[in-house]
């Protein structure tokens, strides 16, 4: 008995001095959390604090150290988690060439594509990544992988829809020089559109036209029906018909086209002067205070606005130039143009 009770006491001597360690050492940890939650206290001052955490113990604003990697209140100084994962660059880079030589990030993701860029395209040139030809081998197996990756991005028929739309999206807006946002744009309302079943008895050239109109018009740079029918492969009448039927539908937010938002297009084509498109924008306000302008044609009116404004500042143009440019008849620009000028005559600013 005697020896047993000198064999056992040892062990209890060390699960007390094990104990002892741990509380120890969970005091030092905790003591290096608090010493870490000042710092962070007077380093998070600046950042801004997160609305959708609060603090468990006292309700307090809860804000996150991204230097310790925790997320601290700011008013008890309670380490509420601790930590975190730090989602940005394991790299460092001083300047902006450093940094987007060693960023590693693909192409950003776009509606403008079917598949949203997301997946792989292979080069059709049979050359590895030092420029040398393939063997023959390798150029059956490249075609093969070719073949399968083009069924494998258009699987189903909305897929294959999707992709003849687009597409016709991109080459109709680069040929109206439309920029990217209204690309973007008009492939959302088309993919909208798409998934609300509005495409049956219709064609997709229609639609897709439709949404370029609708996309040029909400992003501020309208084009008229007419320049939209050129470069499109519908009738005017179609794509109007089919435009009315996805704004209704859609409920898109499109406002009236605005006479101001043509003239420095024509202007820059004719090639005016800064004081001559201002003088035309005048000319425009005073139409629009007179109620000039209900009933007639915006395209109309900022040409004859855009001539009037020429002669007014002693710049050379043509009612021959002014109708190739923005396709109105000449007839229509004469009728606009007096109809301006008879306008400001009767607010005596002329």
């Amino acid at each position: 008995m005697s020896e047993k009770s000198t064999f056992t006491r040892p062990n209890a001597r060390t699960r007390e001095e094990r104990s002892e360690s741990n509380e120890s050492r969970s005091r030092q940890s905790m003591g290096q959390k608090w010493g870490r939650q000042d710092e962070s206290e007077t380093e998070s001052e600046s950042e801004n604090t997160s609305e959708d955490l609060t603090c468990p113990e006292c309700g307090g604003n809860v804000v996150v150290d991204d230097e310790h990697g925790e997320t601290v209140c700011a008013d008890c100084g309670l380490v509420v988690t601790e930590d975190s994962v730090d989602r940005g660059p394991e790299w460092r880079a001083f300047d902006a060439a450093e940094k987007d030589q060693k960023s590693r990030v693909g192409a950003p993701t776009t509606n403008t594509m079917h598949d949203k860029g997301l997946s792989t395209n292979i080069d059709w040139r049979d050359r590895d990544a030092y420029g040398n030809s393939l063997s023959s081998n390798q150029r059956q197996k490249m075609q093969r992988l070719r073949k399968w990756n083009e069924r494998f991005r258009t699987r189903d028929s909305k897929e294959r829809n999707l992709k003849q739309a687009l597409g016709e999206i991109d080459r109709m807006a680069s040929a109206l020089g439309l920029p990217e946002n209204v690309r973007e744009t008009a492939s959302v309302i088309y993919r909208r559109a798409l998934d609300d079943d509005l495409l049956p008895g219709r064609s997709i050239e229609g639609v897709a036209t439709s949404c370029v109109y609708a996309a040029a018009r909400m992003a501020g740079v309208p084009r008229s029906l007419d320049e939209i029918s050129e470069v499109s492969r519908v009738e005017k009448s179609e794509v109007a018909r089919t435009y009315r039927y996805i704004a209704r539908e859609l409920s898109l937010e499109v406002k009236p086209a605005d006479p101001e938002q043509y003239v420095p297009r024509f202007g820059s084509e004719l090639g005016l002067s800064d004081e001559s498109k201002m003088r035309a924008r005048q000319l425009l306000k005073n139409a629009k205070e007179k109620g000039v302008h209900s009933g007639k044609s915006p395209v109309g009116l900022a040409a004859a606005a855009v001539y009037a404004a020429a002669l007014l500042t002693n710049e050379k143009t043509t009612q021959a130039a002014v109708s190739d440019v923005a396709d109105i008849s000449e007839v229509t620009i004469r009728n606009r143009y007096h109809e301006l000028l008879e306008a400001e005559e009767s607010l005596g600013l002329a």
